[in-house]
């Protein structure tokens, strides 16, 4: 029953995205921006399940049930940084007409830059991203399914099947293919976000849903505290140094993010879009930390690793026939999150590493074929990569977030330079690169030095915007003295609404953290 519900609904999605897919992917354009024809609300569903993906269910949950709901500020944050990005970041992306970042910051800097950063982004991709994806989707799959790891040809042919399945999105229906079917897939995440909560607190109190959330505020009331202690993982000063970097690298630099808004119809319904999944991001602690708590208010610290909290949940507390489509908005969710991961990928081989080798004469063929052969190869390296994340200490959201601090910082800083810093210099941001990684490396993975890591992206942030502040040109950057390869052309005109939306988000920020802090529910933790 299980499977045959799961593969239902997954056929059901798939129809409609091959339906709506139909005859847009015949070129270059059609397959890696969808036909710059995205409206708003493909473009939020997308970013909504591409961003709440497997890895972030599990990390997030995992992280409630064994501390508190301090890591709740990454996604509380992300909503600062998605504001930025619809009102700063993307009015300019689109007036420029690029379709990859780095070839946006090669044309404001030099060829080496553009190489630099998307050898950033590749290695980010196919070193931590991608395999984090696979690994987490596999746990809830195998977890949810069959509760437990009895065997490890079971998580390994799950990674495959998964993998494979994501693949061919991204390899038969481009961008378009991926923004449809996630659109789907988010409005079953939602259902199942307020589901699942509800269905939890009700197992917790044997049947009466407000028994089980008595028991939640009154039995360890400092679990819903999100104002994180030096001991938690998300510190709350955190909020306030690296961690507002880190989003605004994520969601206003990050290739497999903000390419969803390049293909944007129009400057109005990208702020649409990224500001209504701003919205979604908000139900974040009720989607999937609070799920982490009941866990720990049910099983204790029976579960072997934390990442078992929710996968454990869904299991118990979900009817036997909705578990299968819950199972298959859950593999979309996955799916999601890789195939936009490939989609990136390739574009960035195709455009910033195969079409300047080929002097920009490759045909749409070919740029099409080597994006799917890119998918392809990033895939094999996802599937090698992912089973080591077995030996995280600190469970997978804390690993992530330590390994991406390798390329978000030194982007944001060169991204910024080129929107801004008329006279930075191609010399200082090649130098920022080349400087970065090793300070990381070594202030995070080698010397202890006493600061949290997220401090360590504020501090080497600042230290690299200096740089490219002080090693600077005496003449300002003209863009008008370059011959340009991108030009915009969509209509520029703002969302009529966006400040609306941007005075309720700030609001809701504000009531969530006095909520859930010592003035609120965890008034007697």
């Amino acid at each position: 029953m299980i499977w045959i519900s799961c593969a239902s609904f997954m056929a059901l999605v798939a129809y409609i995205s091959y339906r709506l897919t139909k005859g847009r992917v015949s070129d270059s354009t059609g397959f890696f921006l969808a036909g710059r024809s995205l409206t708003g609300t493909f473009i939020a569903g997308s970013l909504l399940l591409t961003n709440i993906s497997a890895e972030q269910i599990i990390g997030l949950a995992g992280s409630a049930y064994a501390f508190n709901l301090s890591s709740m500020a990454w996604e509380i944050v992300a909503v600062v940084a998605i504001i930025i990005t619809a009102l700063v970041f993307l009015p300019r992306y689109l007036a420029n007409g690029f379709t990859t970042l780095p070839q946006f910051l090669g044309e404001r800097f030099s060829p080496a830059i553009r190489f630099s950063t998307v050898a950033l982004f590749l290695l980010g991709y196919g070193l931590v991203t991608i395999p984090s994806v696979l690994y987490s989707g596999t746990i809830a799959v195998v977890e949810t399914v069959l509760g437990d790891f009895s065997s490890d040809w079971t998580f390994v042919a799950a990674l495959i099947v998964i993998a494979l399945i994501g693949m061919a999105y991204s390899v038969t229906g481009g961008l378009r293919a991926i923004a449809i079917s996630d659109t789907l897939n988010g409005a079953g995440l939602i259902f199942f976000g307020f589901l699942i909560p509800i269905l939890a607190l009700g197992h917790l109190g044997e049947g009466s849903i407000s028994e089980g959330w008595r028991i939640v505020v009154t039995n360890h009331p400092e679990k819903l505290n999100a104002i994180g202690s030096d001991t938690d993982p998300t510190p709350f000063i955190t909020l306030f140094t690296g961690m507002i970097f880190a989003n605004l690298a994520y969601w206003g630099t990050n290739q497999y993010v903000i390419q969803r808004s390049l293909a944007a119809e129009s400057l109005a319904a990208g702020q649409k879009g990224v500001l209504i999944a701003g919205f979604f991001k908000l139900l974040i602690p009720f989607f999937v930390m609070l799920p982490g708590v009941i866990a720990f208010h049910l099983y204790g610290d029976s579960l072997t690793s934390m990442d078992q909290a929710y996968p454990r949940l869904v299991k118990d507390v979900l009817p036997g026939f909705l578990t299968g489509i819950f199972l298959a908005v859950l593999l979309g969710a996955v799916f999601s999150s890789f195939n936009s991961l490939l989609q990136s990928a390739a574009t960035l081989i195709t455009y910033d590493l195969y079409v300047p080798l080929r002097n920009q004469t490759a045909t749409d063929r070919e740029r099409i074929r080597i994006g799917r052969y890119a998918c392809i190869a990033i895939t094999i390296s996802g599937l090698l990569v992912a089973p080591a994340l077995q030996l995280a200490p600190d469970g997978l959201w804390q690993l992530i977030r330590k390994f991406t601090g390798f390329y978000n910082i030194p982007i944001i800083a060169i991204v910024l330079a080129a929107l801004f810093l008329k006279r930075s210099t191609a010399k200082a941001a090649l130098a920022v690169v080349l400087f970065h990684i090793p300070a990381y490396g070594v202030v995070t993975f080698w010397w202890d030095s006493g600061i949290h890591f997220i401090h360590w992206y504020a501090i080497l942030f600042f230290i690299e915007i200096a740089l490219l502040i002080f090693w600077r040109d005496e003449q300002p950057f003209d863009a008008h003295s370059r011959s340009r390869q991108s030009v915009s052309t969509v209509d520029l005109t703002p969302w009529r609404w966006r400040w609306h939306l941007v005075a309720s988000l700030s609001l809701i920020i504000i009531a969530l953290y006095v909520a859930l802090s010592p003035l609120g529910l965890a008034a007697n933790s």
